[in-house]
């Protein structure tokens, strides 16, 4: 039997550190997941491994694509399923870790089927899009399925700023004339391995300082001049997340320094927020404080396999 143990949690709160750890202990490599470090562009602010800990453990899906190409959660997938079938060849025991609730669910539980849609619905929306922007997107799912827009706004807000996921959204519901979340939780994926997941949490107050005191950590290292150098760019969808949004303002005259710095410091709390929020639906998770002893989640781990 395969086992892929899977760490999540909130950004900044140890997760690297803990995989590294467990895949020297259990001799595997480490799939990453998280959408953020995919990019090879965007270095210092996603908080990407250093050198020293990359050479620690073999990483995979770490800065292994290009802001310029696209990376839907459905490649990364299909892509990581087929990596994690090389590894069980060598070691029936492998890791992922990382952040993204998204891209996680899609390899412990796959993605649900959707019907094919019409083109000339998905040409009505990327016009309207162009014309009325991502409000008309925001109006249409609220109206076509309130239950989902509902979800979203509560868990994951930024999906809402989202053009490409929101298109995808209202075309399921114009072309099926069904709500998109209607769809959800249908289709049974097969999956070779049996999930073992830990969940790594700490207080509220220990965590926003963890996240404030990486992003002073980030700036030393160089995030402006590298944020900077993305600038030309800022209309890609990779660069659409914290860290470079708020310095692309800043680039704009639109804020202060000072002020953009305080910005991705809250809006990072603001997103760890809603990664907790995900990952504590996530069922049959073993959650520790970030501090444990990792001699006694590793004995947690072996204690579920035994069982199993």
């Amino acid at each position: 039997m395969n086992y892929l143990i899977t760490i999540i949690g909130p950004t900044a709160i140890g997760k690297t550190a803990l995989s590294i750890a467990l895949a020297q202990h259990f001799g595997c490599e480490i799939i990453s997941c998280d959408s953020r470090q995919f990019f090879k562009e965007m270095k210092i602010g996603t908080a990407v491994p250093n050198e020293e800990e990359l050479a620690a453990a073999t990483h995979h899906f770490i800065q292994n694509k290009s802001i310029f190409e696209s990376c839907s959660v459905g490649n990364f997938e299909q892509e990581a399923l087929s990596k994690l079938n090389e590894l069980f060849q060598k070691n029936n025991i492998q890791i992922m870790v990382g952040g993204s609730g998204l891209y996680v669910d899609a390899v412990l539980k796959g993605f649900d089927d959707f019907p094919d849609i019409d083109d000339s619905v998905r040409e009505t929306i990327n016009t309207k899009f162009d014309t009325l922007g991502i409000e008309y997107l925001q109006e249409q799912l609220q109206k076509l399925d309130s239950e989902y827009y509902t979800k979203l706004l509560e868990e994951n807000p930024q999906t809402l700023q989202n053009p490409q996921r929101m298109k995808r959204f209202v075309e399921v519901c114009l072309g099926t004339g069904k709500p998109y979340s209607s769809f959800i939780g249908k289709r049974k994926n097969v999956r070779n391995f049996t999930p073992i997941i830990i969940g790594l949490e700490a207080d509220r107050e220990i965590m926003y300082n963890r996240i404030n005191q990486r992003v002073d950590i980030m700036l030393n290292e160089g995030l402006l001049a590298e944020a900077q150098s993305l600038y030309p760019n800022k209309h890609l969808n990779a660069l659409q997340t914290v860290g470079y949004r708020e310095l692309f303002d800043y680039f704009d005259g639109k804020t202060t320094l000072d002020f953009a710095i305080e910005q991705i410091k809250m809006n990072t709390r603001r997103f760890a927020k809603r990664q907790i929020t995900w990952f504590k639906r996530t069922e049959n998770v073993s959650w520790f404080d970030y501090l444990t002893d990792r001699k006694e989640i590793i004995k947690t781990i072996e204690s579920q396999i035994q069982k199993l």
